[in-house]
């Protein structure tokens, strides 16, 4: 690899991590001036939630269809129009004075993200040979997600003090800048060659309003109650729009995810470990904010910067750690040691009280947590698309984020269920019990990181050789299967 190959990688990782930066930015961004927005327009509850809820579910719902259609329509070209609707989007929930259109460009913007972030890993993992390059290069992107949601937290605060609307046209901003320097993202290989392929229209509606109607549900089911008829009919609309998704999979000459990639237990127990680890952390996150803002006393700016040093200790452990050990120890134990450090950073929240230290509690359990979230979240992620053809990576990097988007949903929803459950309305006992919960979904990770990620961890030269060359989706079936 010459200079110059290696300086265009490098700005190419530049502007795909700046756009993953910029969704994740965009899921926290809105914590701390809702309240200034519901004053300014004077919005319900509802419409309020419906701001944050809009994102999440249009990005969990999309990311299957986005990354198919980054596999076949272009993985730059799907980036780049992503990105712009995002600026659209963005500038344009700055501007309306409607709840409902706000709340509308939210759901856009979501839709737009799960383009964006599937493009964007997949060109990497294509761009960056399997092995050492792309484990650095893997670190760096979680590193950069992983800021944006805490600087998220904070920017939100600081904008707010100025005007609400700054942070629907900060990301337009943001956005703006990606969309001009997306020229150094590179190009998909020549597909002159390539055979044509038949769309799986009913994977892809299946799969998408499948996932929307999970997420959804997740989301909604603490406040319509688990056994009400919403809830139920909902979750289980879910559920057979999922399962029709299999049965057409398996029939489909080109499906939009081969069944087949599932044979590789490193690739499910990767998705397997994203789904509790999401679960775990964001639904620690949730009730941790609860906990410091109706106990504690603290505002919502006071809550941002608490947890700013768990953004700050991922970047680091991410960024400088992750990778190396990765290709010392393999994904495995790296994985399985994460899982356990973040069990322990969440269980010692059971130690809080009416009164806690910040320095002597708090700030102790948020860097240990910090610290399993740097070792785990980029190593699920090159566990997740490992091995996979060049011309399944969209797919794969969509399905190892759904994985996180659906576990994500599933945490605050269980986690906030258990709160309610155990409140009697004084006390700190409910929040142990959530605690808790949070800590046995970290602990059922490790167990999965341990017996399902495989022994063969670390790609030897050989296989890194032999999957950079390989160009057929069978080949590559069939050395998942084998591995």
């Amino acid at each position: 690899m010459t200079a110059l190959d290696s300086r265009r990688k490098q700005l190419a990782l530049f502007v795909l991590c700046a756009a993953v930066f910029l969704d994740s930015l965009d899921i926290s961004l809105l914590g701390v001036s809702l309240p200034s927005i519901k004053s300014a327009l004077d919005l319900s509850d509802g419409a309020l939630q419906w701001l944050v809820s809009g994102y999440t579910v249009g990005y969990g719902g999309f990311l299957l269809l986005g990354g198919r259609v980054a596999d076949q329509w272009g993985r730059r070209r799907t980036f780049v129009v992503a990105i712009a609707v995002f600026v659209l989007a963005s500038a344009l929930g700055g501007l309306f004075t409607d709840g409902t259109l706000i709340v509308a460009t939210r759901v856009l913007k979501g839709i737009s993200a799960g383009f964006t972030a599937p493009a964007a890993m997949s060109i990497i993992t294509t761009t960056f040979r399997e092995g050492s390059e792309r484990n650095r290069a893997m670190g760096v992107f979680a590193m950069t997600g992983a800021s944006g949601y805490s600087f998220g937290l904070v920017l939100s605060g600081v904008l707010t003090e100025i005007n609400w609307r700054l942070v629907f046209f900060g990301p337009a901003a943001i956005g703006v800048i990606v969309l001009l320097a997306s020229s150094n993202v590179p190009a998909d290989p020549r597909r002159d060659n390539r055979p044509a392929r038949r769309f799986d229209l009913g994977g892809a509606l299946s799969a998408t309003v499948g996932i929307m109607l999970l997420v959804y549900g997740l989301v909604q089911a603490p406040s319509w109650g688990w056994s009400s008829a919403a809830a139920i009919s909902t979750l289980g609309a879910a559920a057979a729009l999922l399962a029709l998704f299999v049965v057409i999979e398996s029939r489909h000459s080109d499906p939009l995810i081969p069944l087949s990639i599932f044979r590789s237990p490193v690739l499910a127990g990767a998705n397997l470990i994203s789904v509790v680890w999401a679960g775990s952390t964001i639904g620690w996150q949730f009730i941790a904010t609860l906990y410091l803002q109706e106990t504690m006393g603290y505002s919502a700016l006071q809550t941002a910067f608490a947890f700013l040093p768990l953004g700050i200790v991922i970047v680091a452990v991410a960024r400088f750690a992750s990778g190396p050990l990765v290709e010392r120890w393999g994904i495995r134990t790296v994985a399985t040691l994460g899982m356990l450090v973040q069990a322990a950073g969440v269980l010692m929240y059971l130690a809080i009280g009416l009164d806690s230290s910040y320095a002597a509690l708090l700030l102790p359990g948020i860097i240990i947590h910090g610290v399993g979230n740097g070792f785990v979240y980029p190593t699920v992620n090159i566990a997740g698309v490992g091995g996979v053809a060049d011309e399944r990576q969209g797919v794969a990097s969509a399905l190892i984020t759904a994985s996180y988007q659906v576990g994500a949903g599933i945490g605050v929803a269980v986690l906030a269920a258990v709160l309610t459950a155990t409140s009697d309305g004084s006390g700190v006992d409910h929040y142990r019990w959530a605690f808790m919960v949070a800590g046995l979904m970290s602990v059922i990770g490790l167990v999965i990181a341990f017996f399902g990620l495989g022994r063969r961890e670390r790609p030897r030269p050989a296989d890194v050789a032999v999957r950079s060359s390989a160009t057929s989706g069978i080949t590559q079936d069939a050395a998942l299967s084998e591995r």
